[in-house]
């Protein structure tokens, strides 16, 4: 296996695949899974000569089950260990989810004033916060975290199996095509993760709030959504960072999931690469 050894001592997982001077994507998965959930774009992207990377975020897939670090901060540095450790440059971040929140903490900490980050996507992603407090009420309230975690604690295996079941790719609305394949894939990433890993990433990517950060990006950003997302709500995520980007470019999918990019492929695919080649 590839691995990199971040400045904690922590081994995390990496693929690599393409030209080692091909224009390079790195991809930064959702919770709890693991950069297998980007297959399907890192095989289209590879196709088409670029050199795409994704790493196992600390805790998760393949990378080492170590007992701390599972915050936003240790997300974006071990992603930078990453990029250091291959001499990357010039990068385009691709993240999904609580994998957003750490592409927008990565390129406002790390990407920008090193130079290595040329364009940031933001998928589905987290930012800017998902917590209702007082000064942001259209968040969702800490009971629903606080059921993810019981849900983690009490019997993660069949919480998985349900969420991936029901509103992460939307196989819960009427009429959805259900992919069974897909939803085994889910709980096969998820379970190979650690549960502490899990349990303690639901306070990163739900009360981290990251306003400063989506405020300090510069480069390009494109920020894609569906407007049908259970799992993190359009109005206190997309709809709100575009707002808070200096380059920023919102595209809303009528009707998609929060997992779109993999029922959806065929079409977040093409937007990215065009995003890409602009």
């Amino acid at each position: 296996m590839s691995t990199i050894k971040t400045k904690d001592g922590v081994e995390i997982f990496y693929k690599d695949w393409g030209p080692k001077d091909g224009q390079p994507i790195m991809f930064h998965h959702g919770w709890p899974l693991s950069s297998d959930d980007w297959d399907t774009q890192m095989l289209f992207f590879v196709q088409r000569g670029y050199r795409v990377i994704a790493h196992d975020r600390r805790g998760h897939g393949r990378s080492a089950q170590v007992s701390d670090g599972h915050d936003m901060d240790h997300y974006a540095a071990d992603a930078f260990a990453v990029v250091e450790a291959l001499d990357l440059s010039k990068v385009f971040h691709v993240g999904h989810s609580t994998g957003g929140g750490e592409v927008a903490r990565y390129v406002a900490k790390h990407g920008q004033p090193s130079g290595r980050a040329a364009k940031a996507v933001l998928v589905s992603a987290v930012p800017p916060l998902m917590l209702k407090t007082a000064g942001n009420p259209e968040g969702l309230p800490i009971e629903v975290f606080d059921g993810f975690r019981k849900g983690v604690a009490d019997n993660r295996a069949q919480m998985f199996l349900d969420v991936a079941a029901g509103p992460f790719y939307g196989f819960n609305r009427e009429g959805a095509k259900v992919y069974q394949g897909v939803i085994q894939n889910w709980w096969r990433q998820g379970m190979m993760g650690s549960a502490k890993a899990h349990y303690e990433g639901i306070k990163a990517f739900s009360e981290t709030d990251q306003t400063a950060d989506l405020q300090a990006i510069t480069v390009p950003t494109l920020v894609l959504h569906g407007d049908d997302d259970q799992i993190v709500p359009i109005a206190d995520a997309a709809l709100k960072s575009i707002k808070l980007l200096k380059n920023g470019t919102l595209k809303v999918y009528k009707g998609l999931p929060h997992g779109m990019l993999t029922t959806h492929a065929d079409i977040i695919n093409p937007d990215l690469l065009a995003f890409f080649t602009s």
